[in-house]
Formats: C-alpha cells, sequence, structure tokens
C-alpha cells in the first residue's frame, strides 16, 4: 500500500501582488505537487536577515505520495515560473515567491539539496505562528516540540500581523454532500489507492475490502474449481456485515464514507468463478443480502485495460496474484460493464485509468476530483 506524506510548506512573497503571488503558488502546488489541505492566515513580517519591503507569509499543509527531494524541485520549478531569481551570491534578498519545505511528516532527512526539519524553523517566527495555525500536533522530532512550544520559546521577537486569508483550491470540491461513494474496479485498477486518498484529503470515513484476512484467497489461486463457492461465499457474508455496520453509524462517521469496493462486486467475481449449479444457490442468497444493503449515492467505476492491469499486479507483488491470468481479468471487465449498462437507475461515474497514474502524478488525482465533481453537479 502505497504511503501519502503529510508535508509543511512556508511561503512567503515581498514583491508585486504579494497576496497574489501566494494564492498562484498554492494553486500550482495543489495541482502539481500534492492535495492542499490546509492554508494558514497570511501573516505581514518584516523582512528577515536584510533590509526591504515586508513580507506576507503563510504556511499550507499538504497531502503527497512524493518524496522530499521531489517535493522540493517540484516546488523550485514553481518559484522559477512564478518569477523568483535566485541570486548565486549567498545572502537573501526581495522575491515574488519562496517557497521552503519545514517539515516531512516527522522525519528527519539530511541530504546534499535537503535539510528536514528546515534548520531554522525554530528561530523564525514568520514560520512559527503560520505553521502552528495548520499542524498544532507536530513535533519537531529533534528538538522534541511542537510549533507552539517553539513560539513561545524563540528568541525572534519581530512584530508579525494577521492581514488577510486565502483560498483553499480544494475547497470547491463538496464530496462531503454524499454520505457514501463506492469506488470499484478490477484487480489492480487502483480503487484501493483511490479511496484512501479521498478519504484523507476530504476527511472521510474509509471503508476498505478485506481481502488480505480471507483464507481461502491463495488457496482459490492455486485450485480455482475447488475453492471457488468458500471462497465467494465467505466474501460474500464479509462485504455485507462491514458495509451494513458502517453505513448504520454513518451519524457517528466523518463527512461521508468512501468505500474500495461495494457489494454488488461478489455477483460480478461468483458468476465468473462459482460453476452453474453453485452460482444459482448463491444468487438466491446474495439477492436477499442486497435487498438489505444501503445503495451508494455515487458508484465510481474505474476501467483499467488488461495489459496495464497485469503490470500493476506484477508492480504491487502479492505472491498469491502473480497467476492471475489475462482471461480472468478479461472476464472481470466484461461482468463490470455488462453490470453498468443494466443497472441505468445507479448514478454511476465510469472513469478511464488508461494513462492515470495516480502514485507519479498529482495533476492525474485533480483530473479524477474534477470528474467526481462534475458528477455531483449534474445529478
Amino acid at each position: 500500500m502505497y504511503k501519502q506524506h503529510q508535508i509543511i510548506l512556508s511561503l512567503g512573497s515581498n514583491q508585486g501582488n504579494r497576496k497574489e503571488n501566494l494564492q498562484q503558488a498554492i494553486n500550482l502546488i495543489n495541482n502539481e505537487v500534492g492535495s492542499v489541505i490546509a492554508i494558514s492566515s497570511v501573516y505581514e513580517t518584516p523582512s528577515w536577515g536584510f533590509e526591504s519591503d515586508t513580507f506576507y507569509n503563510c504556511a499550507i499543509l499538504i497531502h503527497s505520495f512524493k518524496p522530499a527531494e521531489i517535493i522540493l524541485a517540484r516546488c523550485l520549478q514553481i518559484e522559477t515560473r512564478l518569477g523568483r531569481v535566485r541570486n548565486q551570491t549567498s545572502g537573501y534578498a526581495a522575491r515574488t515567491i519562496d517557497i521552503d519545505l519545514v517539515s516531512f511528516n516527522e522525519e528527519i532527512i539530511t541530504t546534499e539539496n535537503l535539510n528536514i526539519p528546515h534548520p531554522f524553523v525554530q528561530d523564525r517566527k514568520f514560520v512559527l505562528q503560520p505553521c502552528s495555525d495548520i499542524k498544532a500536533d507536530w513535533i519537531h522530532p529533534i528538538l522534541k516540540k511542537n510549533f507552539k512550544e517553539l513560539l513561545i520559546e524563540t528568541a525572534d521577537n519581530s512584530e508579525i500581523k494577521k492581514v488577510d486569508v486565502l483560498e483553499n483550491p480544494m475547497d470547491k470540491y463538496t464530496f462531503n454532500t454524499l454520505n457514501f461513494i463506492a469506488i470499484e474496479g478490477n484487480i489492480g485498477s487502483g480503487k484501493t489507492t483511490l479511496t484512501q486518498k479521498i478519504a484523507a484529503d476530504f476527511n472521510a470515513k474509509t471503508v476498505l475490502e478485506r481481502f488480505a484476512d480471507n483464507p481461502f484467497l491463495p488457496q482459490f489461486y492455486k485450485d480455482p474449481a475447488r475453492y471457488a463457492f468458500p471462497l465467494e461465499m465467505s466474501f460474500l457474508a464479509d462485504r455485507y456485515s462491514q458495509i451494513s455496520e458502517d453505513l448504520s453509524q454513518l451519524d457517528l462517521f466523518k463527512d461521508f464514507i468512501v468505500a474500495d469496493y461495494y457489494i454488488y462486486k461478489s455477483l460480478i467475481f461468483a458468476q465468473i468463478t462459482i460453476d452453474e449449479d453453485e452460482f444459482r444457490l448463491y444468487k438466491n442468497i446474495f439477492d436477499i443480502m442486497y435487498k438489505e444493503v444501503t445503495q451508494p449515492d455515487l458508484y465510481i467505476y474505474l476501467h483499467q485495460e488488461t495489459d496495464r492491469l497485469l503490470k500493476n499486479i506484477k508492480k504491487r507483488g502479492r505472491s498469491y496474484e502473480s497467476e492471475i491470468p489475462a482471461e480472468y481479468l478479461n472476464k472481470i471487465n466484461k461482468s463490470y460493464a455488462d453490470f453498468i449498462k443494466t443497472n441505468k437507475d445507479q448514478n454511476t461515474l465510469v472513469i478511464d485509468m488508461t494513462e492515470i497514474d495516480l502514485i507519479e502524478n498529482q495533476e492525474d488525482y485533480i483530473l479524477i476530483l474534477d470528474q467526481i465533481q462534475e458528477k455531483i453537479k449534474t445529478n
């Protein structure tokens, strides 16, 4: 499973339209680097370490799959695009935009180009105050203190004044107007990655399929004919129990629920894996359960071609999936297509994942969010 990192960036500007410079930088970071989860107020502060016009400063918390070195490189590219010219000589200078990497989770990283946490974070009130606004629970991995404690103890006594607020580009998404989003797809389509990222970025409750706990799964891949029926029955029982329990407690959860499966996938897989006689029995049981389960407000299907699915399956390296044949994946793709065609009353969004890479490209993720938002607006 891919891990999403929590990164704090400090932004500053003292040339041109300072607020607009900050806003443009935030928008570009959200589109190209990582999802902007929180933005501090804008503070006006004196220049630090040199004489110049006052700065507008803020801090942002972002989520990203990218390593720290890539985050830094992307931020430097954004600085250049927004007119930042870095002097070859040492020392501070006025700038249209400055983006500093303050923290990366609570890790200590020391390379030729990067020192995390930022080595001067404890000495700069214009960094500490905005950071304490958005991530009060972060603990400095060396000093063992949070931002508020560092702010109280800092020797920097410069004046800092709250002057404005900025717009979070993620606020345009209204996913929390829904109660239940189900994200489906074939094996290796990226459904769990997308589910977890949306849940983390929008403060939602996740419902994740517990396939790893199913004792029949490795045996099924070795001997499908023998283990198909117990496998599918155990999956059906677990899916029914999990979804029913979580949806019954919806009011106790966060803004909404996002799941990486819907119970109908049980029928899609069972009609491929189980023989005809056993399937009739299975469908009778399924129909009884299906009537009792809450329908998703939005059903998202991630379509991925078989050759790409096989590459994704190989990349994630689960031994029991290593011998899944292309023919099996083709049948599943066809069954999902038939399900979507015959269930026209369901609010369904089909997303073509052929050219999408959720791990490498933040732009692809934003494209998916835009498609989901457009679907919400038109229903």
